[in-house]
């Protein structure tokens, strides 16, 4: 919704743009991309977008999984959700980098950890391609379209905030890139008529057991804080994780913050509210 309410907002101004995501059978949390090209005349290109001038990361834990700069240009900008500075963030090449916390700014305004439309606010302040005005009408016409008028109102209102937050500077590249290459099964890997088994290959480990290397924790905005004086090892969080990721100990729990997605389950179902859900660190 976010690639369609920046195109809106293009259009807004007397642009050309199309917008459109790819994605697989991810849920929400879960990495997917979003594409948006802008121009002052038609545009006959359909297919995604492979050397962006702009980059936009909702996510700032993708930067340690993912290129998140795969084909950026050598003059183009990143745009990052953090509450960090820009000189703080280390995208592997020097680069123009807007930050702004999108996350607390839907906190605060939306009530939800829903970032898409405050990071709006961050392109308009951070690039000429529209202005915030713009971006205004662009939400109010996609989200307020689907989701009715107070909803675009109150999302408008996020982005502007989001406008006003947002720092623009530079950053240094210093940490090696991650590389781009995926694994391609051949035919003599493929097991007739049945799923890959388990292999480790030079881009990683594949087939069954491989979710073990997808770190979905970075999916997570909160997780839970556990109080090991009130809890009685009743265990009934750790029946309850839908992930696993709760392990007992001789007098305690732990949590395994690498693939915990922070449903909250856990501490809706603690019986002694030994659990409560709180910001990340």
């Amino acid at each position: 919704m976010a690639a369609q309410a920046l195109a809106s907002a293009a259009f807004e101004e007397g642009g050309y743009a199309v917008a459109f995501p790819f994605f697989g059978s991810e849920r929400r949390g879960a990495p997917v991309l979003a594409f948006t090209r802008i121009d002052k005349n038609p545009i006959r290109v359909k297919t995604q977008v492979y050397e962006p001038d702009c980059i936009v990361v909702l996510d700032e834990g993708l930067i340690e999984q993912i290129d998140v700069t795969v084909g950026l240009k050598k003059d183009g900008m990143a745009i990052v959700n953090t509450a960090k500075r820009p000189e703080e963030i280390d995208l592997g090449m020097d680069l123009k980098v807007a930050t702004v916390d999108a996350t607390t700014v839907a906190l605060e305004i939306l009530k939800r950890p829903v970032t898409n439309s405050a990071i709006l606010g961050a392109i308009a302040k951070a690039s000429d391609a529209v202005s915030i005005e713009g971006i205004e009408k662009g939400i109010i016409s996609i989200f307020g379209g689907r989701l009715g008028e107070k909803v675009g109102l109150i999302n408008a209102k996020a982005a502007r905030a989001a406008y006003d937050q947002t720092v623009i500077g530079q950053s240094k590249g210093k940490i090696k890139k991650k590389g781009v290459e995926k694994w391609m099964p051949t035919v003599q890997e493929m097991l007739p008529g049945a799923a890959i088994g388990e292999q480790d290959t030079p881009f990683g480990k594949v087939g069954m057991g491989s979710m073990v290397e997808n770190k979905t924790g970075s999916w997570k905005v909160f997780q839970p804080k556990y109080d090991k004086e009130k809890c009685t090892m009743c265990l009934t969080c750790w029946w309850a994780c839908p992930e696993g990721c709760i392990y007992r100990t001789k007098d305690k729990l732990e949590f395994d913050m690498s693939y915990c997605k922070g449903c909250g389950i856990c501490a809706n179902e603690c019986p002694v509210d030994a659990i409560a859900m709180g910001r990340g660190e």
